[in-house]
């Protein structure tokens, strides 16, 4: 009955025009009879001219009514769907479990309204779902609709703005409306607003009293919001945003708004696990992928670019004329997409050799000298514009850095550097970026973090540059260079050291142009070195106080012991070997 109700409502306008149209009809039909014979013919001959006329103005008149007026330039493109047509369950949600258990619970009081209004509370009006992009918050929301078994109206914030002011405020009236009105003959309704910060902004105003045009859109969409709950009608309304919260107005962030803010993270390591088992389930796979280490090698990566290095990987497969996606394709598809198309150049022998060492300089530094990183891949075939690269990560999702950490860094950063100069006695033009890097990362611990030597704590980057004086300058600036030159020495001791790793490394790459980790470590393994090495045997910097240097001694000769048990290892399989 409420559904044929509505549809009265809805168009009792057009029934009455067609119950006087036909009213119009019968009485012309009666009058025309009465005439007599002539002045019939005459009148139905004329009745065509007068119809096309008529029609002529009536399509002039409606279609400038229908523009200007009733739609126009407020004309709103909505995205009505069915609940049963989303078909998206939690279960079909991949990772993010604690957002999926605040998006649960939601559910659980749309389900169950009867029991929070008989205590007396109040049911969710707003969902503000936040987090970096791809990450699946359109994913969410339909989820959310599904589950709760409610209609779904999905809308982007951009279709909200016009240059015309007024027309932001008439859309949202118009997208209200149709809630109302699915809300009222199906029970309920989900609004979906997608990237909201594009009308949802902090508003400025002028002196003048007036605003912008997103002023007039987002107090319309806080007036409707507001008077959700005056209808009784069970309107929810979810707001996506890769913003942070800060950028939007703190008017629609108050309560009896966004009740509900669920933050959206990049998957972890098992979930991402998940991740990749889900979409390599899509297509054919062979049995040598290390799901693990894919996962290790997309830290920080959302689930659509893991999405992506699949698809990347079923092309670059299929290109090849393979039967399945095999763990070479997903090594090829993160490259890919972290470092760009492979290009061929042609170098001279000297060039690709002097490549070659420079990488093995890096590999060296991250292996031996980084506390938290490990290498995925060493290569010196060309991508997005470097002549090789050693893709290193950290070993876990890490948010905060040490000082430490920081010197590895930079040290990491000049082992191509010093490799060439170790090797030729010069260096190419291919260090400008390390450098960049280096002094990027050396500078920030001293303007910004405070992790020099000479006492200076604080952000000095806040102060301006003319309100400080050149000598407090000069010194940070200093300090920066002191911090350079420091790693630089450490590094050049630790690959004089070890220079017989760089060669082995070096010539491997030459012959293979590329290295996976497995075949990284194993060269390290063949010279006795190991991660468990001490971090701070090689972290730690000339200028360590003598205290620092015997708290760490006995760490240190601990992982000398360990790897004299590795050598001793290593020496009885080769024995067991050429038996």
């Amino acid at each position: 009955m409420r559904k044929i109700k509505m549809f009265f409502m809805d168009n009792w306008g057009k029934m009455t025009i067609a119950l006087l149209t036909v009213l119009l009809i019968v009485a012309f039909a009666y009058l025309l009879m009465r005439l007599d014979s002539y002045a019939r013919s005459t009148m139905l001959a004329s009745i065509p001219m007068y119809i096309l006329m008529g029609a002529i103005q009536a399509i002039v008149f409606v279609g400038a009514y229908m523009f200007f007026f009733s739609g126009g330039f407020s004309k709103l493109k909505k995205n009505k769907v069915n609940s049963s047509k989303v078909n998206v369950k939690f279960t079909d949600v991949i990772g993010f479990e604690n957002a999926k258990k605040e998006a649960m619970e939601v559910v659980d009081i749309i389900k169950d309204s009867s029991r929070v209004k008989k205590i007396g509370g109040k049911l969710v009006k707003g969902i503000l779902l936040m987090g970096p992009p791809g990450c699946g918050k359109t994913l969410l929301a339909k989820a959310i609709a599904t589950e709760a078994k409610m209609p779904f109206i999905s809308i982007a914030g951009s279709e909200f703005v016009e240059v015309f002011v007024g027309v932001g405020a008439s859309r949202v009236r118009k997208l209200f409306k149709q809630a109302r009105k699915l809300a009222y003959t199906e029970g309920s309704c989900i609004v979906f607003i997608d990237e909201i910060d594009v009308i949802g902004r902090g508003r400025t105003f002028s002196y003048m009293g007036g605003g912008e045009e997103t002023n007039s859109t987002q107090n319309q969409l806080l007036v409707e919001m507001d008077g959700l709950e005056s209808t009784g009608q069970n309107i929810i309304v979810i707001a996506a945003t890769n913003a942070n919260e800060g950028v939007l107005d703190k008017a629609l962030l108050r309560p009896g708004r966004f009740d509900r803010k669920i933050q959206i993270t990049l998957p972890t390591l098992e979930e991402r696990e998940d991740i990749f088992k889900y979409y390599l389930g899509k297509i054919k796979s062979g049995d040598d992928i290390n799901v693990r280490k894919l996962a290790s090698g997309t830290k920080f990566k959302s689930p659509a670019e893991i999405e992506n290095i699949v698809k990347e990987a079923a092309l670059i497969s299929t290109r090849n004329k393979k039967q399945f996606v095999d763990m070479e394709d997903l090594s090829l598809a993160m490259d890919r997409v972290n470092l760009g198309l492979e290009t061929s150049l042609t170098m001279t022998k000297e060039e690709k050799e002097m490549t070659a060492y420079h990488e093995a300089g890096h590999a060296v530094a991250v292996y031996l000298l980084h506390p938290t990183d490990e290498i995925f891949k060493a290569t010196i075939r060309s991508r997005g514009g470097a002549l090789g690269f050693v893709y290193h990560t950290p070993k876990e999702e890490l948010h905060n850095q040490n000082r430490e950490q920081m010197l590895a860094t930079v040290m990491v950063a000049l082992g191509g550097y010093v490799a060439e100069k170790i090797k030729y006695g010069t260096t190419s033009t291919g260090v400008s970026s390390d450098f960049r890097h280096a002094m990027s990362v050396a500078n920030s611990m001293v303007w910004n973090f405070g992790m020099g030597t000479r006492g200076f704590v604080g952000d000095f980057t806040a102060i301006p540059k003319d309100c400080m004086s050149s000598k407090l300058k000069e010194e940070l600036n200093t300090e920066t260079m002191e911090i350079m030159n420091t790693c630089l020495n450490k590094v050049n001791e630790c690959l004089t050291k070890e220079w017989a790793i760089v060669e082995d490394l070096a010539q491997e790459m030459l012959k293979k142009e590329e290295l996976t980790y497995a075949e990284v470590d194993q060269i390290f393994v063949k010279h006795g070195k190991s991660k468990v090495i001490s971090d701070k045997e090689y972290i730690s910097i000339k200028d360590s106080s003598d205290k620092e240097k015997s708290e760490n001694k006995a760490e240190i000769q601990k992982a000398e012991e360990i790897i004299k048990e590795e050598q001793k290892e290593v020496k009885a399989e080769e024995a067991k070997k050429q038996d």
